[in-house]
């Protein structure tokens, strides 16, 4: 199927591991011109040189999602080429624990970071015929786990913040959507960590889990990558769950 993202111009935000990374590459392969951020320059510079030969253009830049001045920066920069047409939110402060650092670190990356991401990039996608825009969530954002607190509450605040996006930009032909992975397993996340230092809490999550797995970012750069291309035109408010039936919640 060609998701008619040939030419089209993604922003990425944490592009250069995990979930993010897959999405780069998910838009590459379709074509797309992607401009990504993260913070660490090393880890920039290696993904741009992964995609060097791909024909696509494929731009990192330093970008800390705290930090409103540069987002706007970043995004300035981003679409002096050819605009924008879709804005994928996927960096995460991942504060899990219930301390007022967490909290202040999930209301500034999480959820402040995707609300100056939009604003940004607002003007660029008034513009585009193909708009649509993209937050992460998580199955967390949806129901009570042991992430509940900063983290589950900010990405629940995500959800609502994209269905309120997509009522208010339909007249304006931009689509605004939320993706929820369930437990996602890769290098450098969160939960080799937990693996590693909290072996019970990880016997317990993977226990959750109907499939007796957790996902890969490929499975849900996949699903982003579709909802964001103009083949899913019709999708707009919605939460997608990428969660291997790991929710027990019915969504109406």
């Amino acid at each position: 199927m060609d998701l008619q993202l040939s030419g089209l111009t993604a922003l990425v935000t944490g592009g250069t591991r995990g979930i993010g990374r897959a999405i780069v590459e998910s838009f590459v392969s379709e074509g797309a011109h992607v401009a990504f951020c993260a913070r660490d320059p090393r880890e920039i510079a290696e993904t741009e040189a992964v995609f060097s030969g791909a024909g696509s253009r494929v731009t990192g830049s330093v970008v800390d999602m705290g930090d409103a001045a540069g987002i706007a920066r970043w995004v300035e920069t981003a679409a002096e080429d050819d605009g924008i047409d879709i804005v994928v939110s996927n960096v995460s402060a991942l504060a899990i624990d219930d301390s007022e650092a967490s909290w202040e670190a999930s209301m500034q990356v999480d959820l402040m970071g995707t609300v100056r991401l939009v604003k940004a990039a607002m003007p660029y996608l008034e513009q585009s015929s193909a708009a649509s825009i993209v937050a992460i969530s998580s199955v967390s954002g949806r129901e009570v786990d042991f992430a509940s607190g900063p983290y589950g509450t900010v990405k629940s605040a995500l959800i609502a913040y994209m269905a309120g996006l997509s009522f208010q930009l339909a007249e304006k032909g931009i689509r605004a959507n939320t993706v929820s992975p369930g437990n996602t397993y890769h290098e450098g996340g969160v939960w080799p960590s937990i693996e590693a230092g909290n072996p019970e809490l990880f016997s317990m999550a993977m226990g959750l889990n109907p499939t007796q797995r957790m996902g890969t970012p490929q499975e849900v750069a996949d699903t982003v990558v579709f909802i964001s291309s103009p083949r899913s035109s019709r999708t707009t408010g919605a939460n997608i769950l990428v969660d291997g039936a790991l929710s027990r919640g019915i969504q109406f």
